[in-house]
């Protein structure tokens, strides 16, 4: 299985520890499952989460690029979507697409119409965790 992680599922991992930590933890505890990158989306993990309002302290923000950095699969996306609902969203469709991932899981609604864009099959956090992670437990 291969699985795209948009980043607000990651800062909220980072700043609540609850169904997004728990989501991250069973993808990469899963030996068959690779959660798939871009460089652009590894990139832009790192600089949100180093954004001073989230108030993550250094060893924390340390912690978790070094996490991000060592389970995540990078992928090269030759080619980024135009995506006019939310422009920023493309390079996700676009990892989802080059890696044929089977999950995106994202708290964004404006992935509503990426449905028709993709096979890739793309839902919230909470139904992430509830259908596929926790079965699979």
């Amino acid at each position: 299985m291969k699985v795209v992680i948009d980043t607000n599922v990651v800062v909220s991992a980072a700043l609540k520890n609850r169904d997004p930590e728990a989501v991250l933890r069973a993808v990469v505890a899963r030996p068959d499952w690779e959660w798939v990158v871009s460089a652009e989306i590894l990139v832009e993990y790192k600089t949100v989460l180093a954004r001073a309002k989230f108030g993550l302290p250094p060893e924390l923000l340390h912690q978790w690029i070094t996490f991000l950095e060592t389970v995540t699969v990078l992928v090269e996306v030759p080619i980024v979507p135009l995506y006019p609902p939310d422009p920023t969203d493309a390079k996700f469709l676009a990892c989802a697409l080059a890696a044929h991932a089977d999950w995106l899981v994202t708290g964004d609604r404006d992935f509503a119409q990426a449905r028709k864009l993709v096979t890739t099959t793309i839902l919230s956090v909470s139904q992430f965790k509830t259908f596929v992670c926790d079965p699979a437990s």
